[in-house]
Parts: structure tokens; C-alpha cells; sequence
């Protein structure tokens, strides 16, 4: 920056008695103009204080690996499993396990709400099972000679709830927790009743009996978060698992955070995800991949370009594509990957890691993928092999 102008002289007045002085016929040299500064812009998505950011990310690192290390206390490997599990939970949605019987996704869920010290519940899933039975229902009660009617809360009021083979119940009941997913809130004869934050439904799908389930809808589907695959141990966990399991020592499960303060700690830890930046282009290739999803044939797909060229098996193999959901998704996944780099910006290899289980479920195949046994998830690795070529 220059230096100040001098300020003016002042000007003596003249004397009473003399007459004003003639005007100068010179011409006066204009005073150099002050350098302007133009005014700082705003930022519209303002970073992390800089003082604070390191300490609030390593907090968020190491609650993450103390919640990972007391569940694999009780879980024999599933190591990606365990991840992504976490990673949806802490982005604030819900997670759809796949898996066959015995392969722990029940005690993945129940150790999990042991070592948050929240308050946990499950449902069997059966047949037979009744909106009700999850939300609650009204029921009369007599008390000093007065009759009124009382709701009595089902077990979806929880923090962390177990839907153990959701496939298993009718369509009507599994819509009742659609609500509860979306919107955090229950409705039950006219009065809604609100979840205490945080809520977080993990539901599990059994792939090999067929008869007697149902097929969770599209618009279901699309509620969840992440899809997560839970594979068979390979042998050396299976030799552990079968060697720890039967023996008389229980393993302890730790809980991480105080029971007073265990609800607004997972709060917080949710609440700094939603502070990691994104760059425009990283918007952009997210945007990308989930447009690359949907078949240019589609009488619902997007006019205009796609920065991604059109896939042959997704025009051949898929129906329909990803829902906007599976954006919001990627990114939310990526900021919690980005935390646990010890970074408060995604990457693309962020966004790539969460993509499979990110939109996997979201892709509607025809039948000609079915008889040709077409994965999803490998048709998602196709799109980001394609965008790695293009983009990197």
C-alpha cells in the first residue's frame, strides 16, 4: 500500500482590511487519486477454523478407530464391512447388509450399539408382522377408575435399530419404517411423534431363501445409504471364529463414549462431516458417475451432454439408474473418507471408494441382466474405470 498523503497547509486568513486576493490564473495539478481496495467476498461454504480443524479432525479419527477396534473385538475380519458401516452411520444415513446366515450380521449391529452406549433394539421381521408392531400403537388404560387412551411406543424408538430380514415382511409393513428413515418422526392415529437424533436403521437381507420374502421397493431401497455385501470368512477367520466362539471366554465390548453424552457425541462427530469442503470439479464428477447410471435410451434420462460417454452394458443391463440420492451419497461417504486421511477436503479417490456401495442398490436391472447373472457392483467398476481413463 502507498503512503498517506501529506494533509494540506492550511490557508491563512487574510487580513479584514485587505481585499480578497485575486484569482489564480495557474492551473492547479489535480491531487493523485487513493488506491481503491476492493471489499472482501464472503466465502460461500467457509472452511474449517484453521486453529481448530486439526483437533476436531484427529477427535474424529481417533472416536472412529476406538468404535472400530471394540467392534472387532467381538467381529472376526469383515474388515471393509466394518468401514462402511461406520462411514454411513457417521454421514448420517442407513445401511442394507446382504449376506448369508451366519456370517454375523446380527452381532455386527448389536456390538455396534455396545460400543456407541446407545440404546439398541431389533425386530424380526416375519410374515405376519404389523405396522404397529414397529411404530406402536394406542392402547386403553385404566387407572383410578379413569379409562384414557395411551401410546405405547414400538421399537423403533431407538438409536440404533436392528430390522433383522426385512425381505421377510409384507410390503405394507415394511413401508412403516419410511417415515422413520426419512423424516426421523412417527405417525400414529394423527399425532406424530419425533426420534431422538441419532437414528440409525441397519437392515439386513437374507439372498438365499426366496420363498416366502418380499423384494424391499425401489422407493425403499433408495432410502439407504449404503449396500453392504458380507462375504464368507475366508479360512483363517474361519478358523478363529470357530476357535473364539467356543470356548468359555465372552468377549467385552467397551462402550466408547458416556452414556449421558453418547447421543450428542455421535451428534457432533455427524456434524463435522457436513463441514468437509468439496470443490466445484469434485461436484462435477460425482454429478457424472451418477448421470452415467441412467440409459440414454430411458424416457426419463436428462437431456443434454454427459462428461462421461454412454456405457454399453448399462444401455443393455440396466433399466433404471441412480436417484439423485446416490450423489448426496457419494459425497457424504467421500467427507467422512476425507476425515479419516486427516483431510478437510475429498478427493476423487474419496468419491471412488464409496461409489460401489453408494449406488448398488440404486440401479433397477431388466431381465436380461438377470439371465445373464449381471452384478450392479460391476457395472459401477466399469463406470469408474471409464472415469479414471477420462479424468485422472
Amino acid at each position: 500500500m502507498s503512503d498517506p498523503l501529506p494533509p494540506d497547509p492550511p490557508a491563512s486568513d487574510p487580513p479584514a482590511s485587505d481585499p480578497p486576493p485575486p484569482a489564480a490564473a495557474t492551473r492547479v495539478a489535480p491531487r493523485p487519486a487513493r488506491p481503491r481496495v476492493a471489499p472482501a467476498r464472503p466465502n460461500d461454504n467457509p472452511p474449517l477454523d484453521a486453529r481448530s480443524a486439526q483437533g476436531r479432525v484427529d477427535d474424529f479419527r481417533e472416536a472412529f478407530a476406538s468404535i472400530r477396534a471394540e467392534l472387532r473385538k467381538a467381529i472376526v475380519g469383515q474388515v471393509e464391512v466394518i468401514e462402511e458401516i461406520l462411514i454411513s452411520l457417521f454421514a448420517g444415513g442407513h445401511v442394507l447388509i446382504e449376506g448369508v446366515p451366519g456370517t454375523g450380521k446380527t452381532l455386527i449391529v448389536r456390538t455396534l450399539g455396545q460400543a456407541l452406549n446407545l440404546t439398541f433394539n431389533r425386530i424380526q421381521f416375519t410374515i405376519d408382522l404389523m405396522p404397529a408392531d414397529i411404530t406402536g400403537t394406542r392402547v386403553l388404560l385404566e387407572q383410578d377408575g379413569r379409562r384414557e387412551l395411551a401410546f405405547a411406543r414400538g421399537p423403533v424408538f431407538a438409536h440404533v435399530l436392528l430390522a433383522d430380514e426385512i425381505n421377510r415382511a409384507t410390503p405394507k409393513t415394511q413401508s412403516a419404517l419410511l417415515e422413520a428413515m426419512a423424516e426421523g418422526q412417527v405417525t400414529a392415529a394423527g399425532t406424530t411423534y419425533k426420534l431422538q437424533p441419532p437414528f440409525f436403521v441397519l437392515a439386513t437381507l437374507n439372498p438365499i431363501e426366496m420363498e416366502g420374502t418380499y423384494p424391499l421397493p425401489e422407493a425403499q431401497l433408495d432410502r439407504f445409504l449404503f449396500k453392504v455385501a458380507l462375504p464368507y470368512p475366508n479360512t483363517g477367520d474361519m478358523q478363529r471364529i470357530i476357535g473364539s466362539t467356543t470356548t468359555a471366554t465372552v468377549p467385552e465390548v467397551t462402550p466408547v463414549f458416556p452414556p449421558r453424552r453418547a447421543a450428542a457425541r455421535v451428534e457432533e462427530l455427524k456434524a463435522l462431516v457436513r463441514e468437509v469442503l468439496v470443490a466445484p470439479h469434485l461436484e462435477e464428477y460425482a454429478a457424472a458417475l451418477v448421470r452415467a447410471t441412467i440409459p440414454r435410451g430411458s424416457k426419463f434420462a436428462p437431456a443434454g451432454p454427459s462428461l462421461l460417454p454412454a456405457d454399453e452394458q448399462i444401455a443393455r443391463y440396466v433399466a433404471f439408474g441412480s436417484s439423485p440420492r446416490g450423489g448426496q451419497a457419494l459425497l457424504l461417504g467421500a467427507k467422512v473418507r476425507a476425515l479419516l486421511a486427516g483431510r478437510v477436503n475429498i478427493t476423487y479417490d474419496d468419491i471412488d471408494r464409496v461409489a460401489v456401495p453408494a449406488l448398488n442398490h440404486r440401479l433397477v436391472l431388466n431381465f436380461a441382466a438377470r439371465a445373464d447373472d449381471i452384478d450392479p457392483r460391476a457395472l459401477i467398476q466399469r463406470l469408474l474405470d471409464a472415469a479414471r481413463r477420462l479424468h485422472r
